[in-house]
């Protein structure tokens, strides 16, 4: 294998002479392009302190998302201005980055609907931490309301997570102003059942529930007259917001007793 030719006194010379031209025009380049850089860090770090306070009033989790987003967009400008000062050609590396958020915008049309939901329940407050909702057939109390998701705790202990675009776009019932929440346990019963009698015995019951309240008082009703000699009666009581499973659960159990002492 033949040996490479060796270099030139003259090729020396000349590599080094393209050297030092081209660190004469680009070392001044390369440090104001990191001293812009150094220094537009840490303004950019300044800026999203006063934008952290300047949405301050906002909710907590708005306020993180929205100083998050501020800082990594001025970054983003930042490095694209920075590597035209260099001498990169920035115009395919925008057309890039554009190509980039329009593909990624559309994998996450289901996020961006969230994200916005989100926004809008946190501006709008349809309601708050703390608030019993009933949304997407899930009751429970509000435990966090986040940028993609509302998380709910149910009276069994279930944690759900509302997905915030199908939550704002659909009905929520707030039961955080009402004081009482009706709770009825409808039972089928013989049609000759004397129901006056039934309601002396069983509305104390209910009312004794240490969950219900005493206004408006338990009440029994027929709601239905069925074929082959049957009635729907129901049995309702009122108890507070986010009680309600609990105390149909007792209520059921108060009952069943009864009708079993009853014979």
């Amino acid at each position: 294998m033949p040996l490479p030719a060796p270099v030139s006194l003259t090729q020396l010379d000349t590599y080094t002479s393209r050297l030092r031209d081209l660190a004469i025009l680009y070392m001044p380049r390369l440090a104001l392009a990191v001293v812009t850089l150094l220094v537009g860090w840490y303004v950019i770090g300044w800026l999203s302190k006063l934008v952290s306070v300047a949405v301050e009033r906002v909710d907590v989790s708005l306020r993180s998302f929205l100083t998050s987003l501020f800082s990594i967009a001025l970054k983003v400008l930042l490095l694209v201005s920075v590597a035209g000062m260099v001498g990169f050609q920035t115009t395919s590396f925008v057309a890039i980055l554009g190509a980039a958020g329009l593909a990624v915008g559309l994998a996450l049309q289901g996020t961006l609907a969230n994200f916005a939901g989100g926004v809008l329940i946190l501006l709008f407050k349809p309601f708050v931490v703390g608030d019993v909702i009933t949304s997407q057939g899930n009751t429970g109390t509000v435990q966090a309301i986040q940028i993609f998701n509302t998380i709910l705790l149910t009276s069994a202990g279930d944690t759900v997570i509302l997905p915030n675009g199908a939550t704002s776009n659909g009905v929520i019932i707030n039961k955080a102003h009402p004081m009482r929440a009706l709770v009825e346990v409808p039972l089928e019963l013989d049609a000759n059942t004397d129901l006056d009698a039934l309601r002396q015995q069983a509305l104390p019951l209910l009312a004794q529930d240490e969950t219900t309240l005493d206004t408006p008082a338990p009440t029994a009703v027929i709601t239905a007259l069925k074929p082959g000699g049957t009635m729907t009666v129901a049995f309702r009581a009122y108890t507070a917001p986010g009680q309600e499973d609990a105390t149909r659960n007792r209520l059921m159990d108060k009952l069943q007793k009864l009708f079993k002492a009853q014979g």
